[in-house]
């Protein structure tokens, strides 16, 4: 029992020597919020070309689903911050964003994300394929990845897929100037993926559209 308190008590003192800092203060975790930007409106007046959406909640590795911000000191090797951690989960943000993407577009009739209600005739999967800092000697880098598809529904055909990838050097390295970077090019990478949709979708109404008059 003297043993087993012992090795407790071992225990407890090392977990709070790795709390502490300087001068024997504790050190709490720092949160982020990836702060994308809602898109402009197209003030598109022409008509919806689709039916209702719904975009699934996006996917990713499960280095981003761990909550630490993730970087890699080459690009072989992945680490965490352990002290700089997502406020919010950042599949949470992609699909948010790809929703207000979509809506702005208006070309489909409604745009919602995907929660078992509802009745949408199309549905956009995708994942979240990076979100790193990524480091090469001297040169530090963000890289950001989304890829998604739409599906029809009622048959499962796939009509469209896509992926999109943005990488940016920092000049200086900091956590928040990292964290508004991601978002910067998080907002890209949406976007690009969105305009990509868009012009599927016009281009297959397109040819239905001629094929219809001959």
């Amino acid at each position: 029992m003297r043993k087993l308190r012992l090795t407790g008590a071992i225990g407890l003192a090392i977990a709070l020597a790795t709390l502490t800092g300087c001068g024997g203060k504790i050190r709490y975790p720092s949160y982020y919020v990836l702060n994308v930007p809602s898109p402009p409106s197209a003030h598109n007046s022409s008509k919806p070309i689709l039916g209702p959406v719904a975009v699934r909640e996006f996917s990713a590795p499960s280095y981003l689903r761990s909550g630490a911000i993730a970087y890699r000191p080459s690009p072989e090797q992945l680490d965490f911050y352990q002290f700089h951690h997502w406020a919010e989960d950042p599949r949470r943000v992609v699909t948010a964003a790809m929703v207000e993407g979509i809506e702005a577009r208006g070309f489909f009739q409604a745009v919602d994300i995907s929660d078992g209600r509802g009745s949408p005739e199309y549905l956009v999967a995708g994942t979240l394929d990076s979100l790193e800092e990524v480091d090469e000697g001297t040169n530090v880098s963000i890289e950001v990845g989304l890829s998604a598809r739409l599906i029809k529904l009622q048959s499962g055909d796939v009509l469209w897929h896509d992926r999109t990838s943005k990488t940016t050097k920092l000049d200086q390295r900091s956590v928040p100037g990292i964290v508004a970077e991601m978002s910067r090019d998080l907002a890209d990478a949406v976007d690009g993926l969105v305009s990509s949709l868009q012009d599927r979708v016009a281009g297959a109404s397109a040819s239905a559209s001629s094929a219809s008059k001959e």
